[in-house]
């Protein structure tokens, strides 16, 4: 008997010692990762009942805030400008969580971030503590680029390159996040399912999650990595003029230009006319090693640290990719084959040239303020990647120049303003392209940098990217850089 009791009193210590272990683990060891899975309502429910702060832009457009809402919740969170900066700030459901900026800034919306503060005021009244965030967006900007758009699906994306900031980011097609803040369950969840079947994919921000083949919008990142490793000049070498090039260790396929044009001449001229030979034959000249190490000094297979969530990352295969596959290399060197990007690793691109080769990170958080308009958060500029040394960035500004003043992006002129820009044109199949266009201005002192997107175009020439992007860039730069 005793020796039963022995036994069930040991079976119950290792029990407990199980359950201890196990409470410790979840309350201690995997709080945080229970706290924020999407499954647990408790955060939801602790933030719905709750003021929250605005959201609003540099000019002071609210873009989110909540209102009576003459219900138990007590406030409905409300969405002023609708799909117009959807993909920016996100939506508040009870039901689906959080998303954009609502999530990443949660805790200074709901006021933690005064957490542990004493303040005497709030002894004698009582006191919502909530903080309005300010983002860098521009509404005007946001607007020419949504309009510009059109119901063409793409994105564009603008920033500052001497600060990373985020002034547009427009994707079409959007959505209305007062659909998902809605307290009616039955109508969030009809939106919900609405959207999630629609295949166009309205509620994905394209912007920075979607990854797409760059095409020549990629030749910039292969110019500028020949340049820093001594491969090419802008004036050496000469490369042949040719309609096709043929590929190594193929038995006779070759690597046509687009259209069936014949193209060839220096660095600088094969960038200005966009000349696939020229270029897949660079490709091959520079080795995977350096054209890999190259793409990612520029945030290829990296996330850009944007601060909105589930962010992309661009891919360009290593160099061991290209051990047995010298045509993948020529075709990876003019943005095909497996590279993929986002609009916003894109833009970086741009910027980094734009910005003597440090690329700045993106952002779109101005500051955080308190109910009594004291800063308690604000944003600090800082330094993401060096692509390139100054000097290559000087010359291949002066090459992209060359691109918008006499080549296949002609149409993102404006009188007055020197822009430098890069056409891109990306085959899908079926006589169809996703279409680029690259670009920053002034190009001696830049302001702006901008990276456009459309998919799925008609085929026309290797400047689709110019007939097509190219204008909506224009009248972005132009709306940025007007007093």
């Amino acid at each position: 008997m005793n020796g039963q009791i022995r036994k069930l009193g040991i079976v119950l210590i290792v029990l407990f010692s199980a359950l201890f272990v196990q409470l410790n683990y979840l309350q201690v060891l995997d709080a945080h990762h229970l706290n924020t899975h999407p499954a647990n309502s408790r955060a939801v429910v602790r933030d719905f009942v709750q003021p929250r702060g605005i959201i609003q832009l540099a000019d002071g457009t609210v873009v989110a805030q909540s209102v009576p809402s003459g219900d138990a919740f007590k406030l409905q969170r409300q969405y002023p400008l609708g799909p117009l900066f959807a993909h920016v700030t996100g939506y508040f459901s009870f039901t689906y969580g959080d998303e954009g900026v609502e999530r990443t800034y949660n805790d200074a919306l709901i006021g933690d971030l005064a957490k542990g503060s004493f303040d005497p005021r709030n002894l004698l009244v009582q006191r919502d503590k909530t903080d309005n965030v300010t983002l860098t967006l521009s509404k005007n900007l946001q607007q020419v680029a949504t309009d510009q758009l059109g119901q063409r699906k793409g994105s564009v994306v603008a920033l500052d390159p001497r600060t990373g900031a985020i002034l547009a980011f427009a994707d079409y097609p959007t959505y209305d996040p007062n659909r998902l803040a809605s307290h009616d369950q039955d109508a969030v969840q009809q939106a919900w399912t609405e959207l999630n079947a629609d295949p166009d994919k309205p509620l994905l921000p394209r912007t920075y999650r979607e990854r797409y083949p760059p095409g020549s919008s990629f030749k910039v990142v292969t110019a500028a990595t020949a340049l820093v490793t001594g491969t090419a000049t802008p004036a050496q070498p000469v490369y042949p003029n040719l309609r096709e090039l043929p590929l190594p260790n193929t038995g006779g396929q070759t690597l046509g230009n687009f259209g069936g044009g014949s193209c060839g001449g220096n660095l600088a001229d094969a960038l200005r006319v966009s000349c696939n030979t020229s270029f897949a034959q660079l490709g091959l000249d520079l080795g995977a090693q350096k054209l890999s190490a190259g793409a990612e000094a520029f945030g290829f297979n990296k996330v850009p640290p944007i601060d909105l969530p589930f962010g992309a990352s661009a891919s360009f295969p290593p160099a061991t990719a290209f051990a047995r596959d010298l045509p993948g290399l020529a075709k990876s060197a003019i943005g095909q084959q497996d590279v993929a990007a986002t609009p916003l690793q894109m833009a970086l691109v741009a910027a980094g040239i734009a910005n003597n080769g440090v690329i700045m990170t993106p952002h779109v958080l101005a500051e955080v303020r308190n109910t009594d308009g004291e800063v308690v958060q604000q944003y600090k500029n800082q330094p993401w990647l060096t692509a390139v040394p100054p000097s290559v960035a000087q010359t291949t500004r002066d090459m992209m120049v060359g691109v918008v003043a006499g080549g296949s992006g002609t149409r993102a002129q404006i009188p007055g303003v020197t822009v430098a820009g890069k056409t891109g044109t990306a085959q899908t199949g079926l006589g169809r392209s996703h279409v680029w266009f690259i670009a920053f201005a002034p190009a001696e002192a830049p302001r702006v940098a901008v990276a456009v997107m459309l998919e799925d175009q008609p085929n026309t020439s290797e400047v689709t990217g110019g007939a097509l992007a190219a204008p909506i860039a224009q009248a972005v730069i132009r709306a940025a850089l007007a007093p």
